[in-house]
């Protein structure tokens, strides 16, 4: 009987140990999240701008001799994966892992410490990714894509929908696809669509990443609260049921130290 009731004083600790873990992780993600959803925003609202210019470039007929528009048919991927700092986020980087089984063929690289021991190469931190680390890698990516050393070039990152919901996706940058829908406009570009569009693509990948990082990064910390709420609430019970046990394990032993010394004293 004493061995239980240490056994279940030691679980109770661990437990509890545990839940002060979960609270404080809890509490830091929390502390994260508004700065985290309103950097996606900006970045969101940057990127659509970006997007628009692009895509009145490309319907152009000037611009269809840019080799960020012709598509390939060899189908050398390069893909940029997009995962957590750090563990503890519910899903959020298993989902992405799960979600690459689908392109085994492709070339990586992570940004995320996560994506990195999955997948090797260069270390990004996504918490930390700036538009200098963005800038830089676009431009590589580029310059890469139009001396033809891969074919399409796409970001998998998480879709932030809601404190509850967040979403792998996979969004192709090039090769350029021409939108029919795009908006009409009056715009003059100078001195040409085919030199503004190649000098603006850079920028375009860069902004269009960076806005993934941060949609990720926002999806990670809402991730990360929801799940560490989820594991203090399941440990607060399990401390219960614990407490519970060892009340009457305590109890059994009490009695049986009463029960004991009665019938000694009647001997």
């Amino acid at each position: 009987m004493g061995a239980d009731i240490k056994k279940l004083r030691n679980r109770i600790k661990s437990v509890d140990s545990t839940l002060h873990t979960t609270k404080a992780m809890g509490l830091v993600a929390s502390s994260k999240i508004k700065r985290a959803i309103d950097s996606m925003q900006k970045g969101r609202a940057y990127a659509d701008a970006l997007q628009e210019t692009v895509s009145q470039l490309a319907k152009s007929a000037e611009c269809a001799k840019s080799p960020y528009i012709k598509s390939r048919t060899s189908g050398r991927t390069r893909l940029i994966v997009i995962a957590g700092d750090r563990g503890l986020a519910g899903g959020y980087n298993a989902n992405i892992f799960r979600f690459m089984r689908d392109y085994p063929e492709a070339e990586v690289i992570p940004i995320g410490k996560r994506a990195y021991e999955r997948f090797g190469g260069t270390c990004y931190f996504a918490e930390k990714f700036s538009y200098e680390n963005a800038i830089r890698l676009a431009e590589g990516l580029c310059a890469d894509f139009a001396a033809g050393v891969y074919d399409r070039l796409g970001v998998v990152g998480t879709r932030y929908v809601s404190m509850m919901v967040q979403e792998p996706v996979l969004t192709w940058l090039l090769p350029l696809t021409k939108k029919e829908e795009a908006r009409e406009h009056s715009a003059i570009f100078e001195p040409d669509e085919l030199t503004v569009l190649e000098t603006a693509i850079p920028t375009y990948v860069a902004g269009m990443l960076l806005r993934q990082v941060k949609e990720s990064f926002a999806s990670e910390v809402a991730a990360r609260r929801m799940a560490m709420d989820s594991a203090g609430k399941n440990a607060q019970m399990m401390i219960d049921d614990l407490s519970l046990a060892y009340n009457r394990a305590r109890q059994g032993a009490i009695t049986q130290e009463i029960t004991e010394i009665v019938a000694g004293s009647g001997e």
